[in-house]
């Protein structure tokens, strides 16, 4: 596994085919899976140059989060690669009660004791960016909307969970963790590289725990890829933390590197990806997202003959009616597939629905995104249907679960941070489906018609 060039945990599935799509774009052949690939698994995908895992500490408490990363990190510490990254939502969604990034950062640097752990959240393709320390978000991915900061994002920070209310990245991580962190802002990134690098080491020199990287531009995120790539080694792992702006800061370095050493490495543009998918005759969708941006997506399709399934959270959420409540949604999405239509079910239209408000507690995106996966599973079962996609970075982790899906490869892009994979899932209905993993804010009004016609 020597050849690997970097591995990564995605925090929530969403976010986990976010970085999937950076590396795959770069020409670095990638499988996301669900665990800790076997060596069985690996055998079935050979040549890897990088290798995710799929995770779910996002919607998880501190101790939680522990008990499920800790092995994940020793195992992908085992396959050698000299990057190792915790992938988090562009948008840094956390607390210190769930999703804790900086509980994240405490367990690993036990696992990759380093002299610091580096942070990059933006993600510039993405419609986020740091300056200063504070953090920026687009309303929507792959849209038009305005840039706000994140403390005052229209929907980001009324997160039903983790509302982002502090858009100095330092100020939110500090209520996570102690350790110290320190900022290596735009104007000394910006610096001639000689000066630059000189500008980063006096930081260094103050022995912080954390960095954290300023960046608004591709270019920026190069320059932070030739720091973290001169930071790593083949007996030094790097362990970073951020959002798939490392994945494209570093995929720029190995691109760089893979003319000198006639690497197998080959960046596609976007006319090498036409061809690869068509329009499907219907498809199914689930979403679990609270966002409006998705809210505003679901309404549309709504509007433009998707039927809905809506389904009953506070039954869902009630041990004793939930299967009940799964069949019953499953058989009613499978008739409407049957008779032709693309189906849309959902936990709720909007995060400010009473019925889902209700039902939040410490185990909602569980308990939720289970039960969806179930539903699109009976679906499945019961149709023709090969084209999914899933909404909701808490939900989604458990939705895949629930599905049965244990490999992702990108099949092709569609909109930034949500491409079309082909899913491996043997045994289920799922396993050679079309699937999309779509956040909360990605996509633009019509998103829906978007997937079920393959391209934009």
């Amino acid at each position: 596994m020597s050849k690997l060039m970097l591995t990564f945990y995605g925090d929530d599935f969403t976010g986990s085919t976010d970085a999937l799509e950076q590396l795959t774009l770069a020409g670095i052949r990638t499988a996301l899976f669900i665990a800790p690939p076997t060596t069985a698994q690996l055998k079935k995908f050979p040549a890897l140059q990088a290798i995710g895992v799929a995770g779910k500490t996002r919607s998880l408490a501190p101790d939680a989060m522990e008990r499920e990363l800790k092995p994940v990190l020793l195992a992908l510490k085992k396959l050698g690669a000299r990057h190792v990254h915790y992938k988090v939502c562009s948008t840094f969604d956390s607390s210190p009660t769930v999703g804790s990034i900086g509980r994240a950062m405490d367990v690993a640097t036990k696992i990759f004791p380093a002299q610091f752990v580096p942070l990059l959240v933006a993600a510039p393709s993405l419609g986020r960016y740091t300056i200063f320390g504070n953090h920026f978000a687009r309303y929507g991915i792959g849209s038009s909307g305005a840039i706000h900061r994140l403390d005052q994002h229209p929907s980001i920070s009324k997160h039903p969970v983790t509302p982002m209310t502090e858009a100095d990245l330092r100020k939110h991580l500090a209520k996570q963790t102690k350790k110290k962190i320190a900022l290596f802002d735009i104007l000394k990134l910006s610096l001639p590289e000689n000066e630059s690098r000189a500008a980063f080491q006096i930081l260094l020199a103050e022995k912080p725990d954390v960095v954290l990287f300023d960046a608004l531009t591709a270019e920026h995120l190069a320059r932070v890829g030739e720091i973290l790539e001169s930071l790593a080694g083949s007996q030094r792992q790097l362990f970073s933390v951020g959002s798939s702006g490392i994945e494209a800061a570093l995929a720029a370095q190995f691109n760089s590197r893979s003319s000198r050493r006639e690497s197998a490495l080959t960046k596609k543009s976007e006319s090498d990806w036409s061809g690869l998918t068509s329009a499907a005759t219907n498809i199914l969708v689930g979403s679990g997202s609270c966002s409006p941006v998705t809210g505003g997506q679901i309404a549309w399709a709504l509007k433009h003959g998707f039927a809905e399934v809506a389904l009953d959270a506070a039954a869902l959420t009630d041990g004793k009616n939930s299967a009940k409540e799964i069949k019953r949604a499953a058989d009613v999405a499978a008739a409407w597939l049957n008779a032709g239509r693309s189906v849309l079910v959902h936990t709720t239209k909007s995060g400010s629905d009473k019925s889902i408000a209700a039902t939040l507690k410490s185990d909602t995106a569980k308990i939720l995104g289970t039960a969806l996966g179930k539903v699109l599973h009976g679906a499945l079962e019961q149709s023709k249907v090969r084209r999914v996609c899933i909404a909701g970075g808490d939900t989604s982790s458990f939705a895949a679960r629930a599905l049965g899906i244990e490999v992702l490869e990108m099949i092709a892009p569609l909109t930034p941070g949500a491409p079309l994979c082909r899913a491996f899932a043997p045994g289920s209905p799922a396993d050679g489906c079309e699937i999309v993993f779509k956040g909360g804010q990605v996509g633009a009004e019509n998103y829906f018609e978007i997937v079920k016609r393959g391209k934009i």
